[in-house]
């Protein structure tokens, strides 16, 4: 199992339009929304668990991508694509998105 795996849960499988919030909801079970928040706590607990002494590395980055891409991409369906928009949406200048969804292969181009 790998240290990405290990973040990864079904627990955060259902994307939901609650996540627009600030929570999280399992679509697969009847578990009430969980604040985003929480949801890293309880998943950075586990990571901890799961690693059972063994050393993590490069975490930091690790766990932002996790986060960054399923983020952009929401963001960029709920704008049905237009980069502008969401751009605007996320905060960030369209260079800068664009750049991003480069990186996460959101779209084509070389990610760099």
């Amino acid at each position: 199992m790998t240290e990405r795996d290990l973040l990864s849960s079904d627990t955060y499988s259902g994307v939901t339009s609650t996540q627009l919030v600030g929570t999280l909801a399992d679509s697969a079970t009847s578990t009430p929304p969980q604040p985003l928040r929480e949801a890293v706590e309880t998943a950075m607990r586990r990571y901890f668990e799961h690693l059972d002494g063994s050393q993590a590395t490069d975490l930091y980055a690790m766990v932002m991508a996790e986060v960054e891409a399923p983020l952009l991409a929401c963001v960029l369906e709920h704008t049905d694509g237009n980069q502008t928009r969401a751009a605007d949406v996320l905060g960030l200048n369209r260079g800068t998105l664009r750049k991003k969804l480069k990186q996460y292969s959101l779209i084509e181009g070389d990610a760099q």
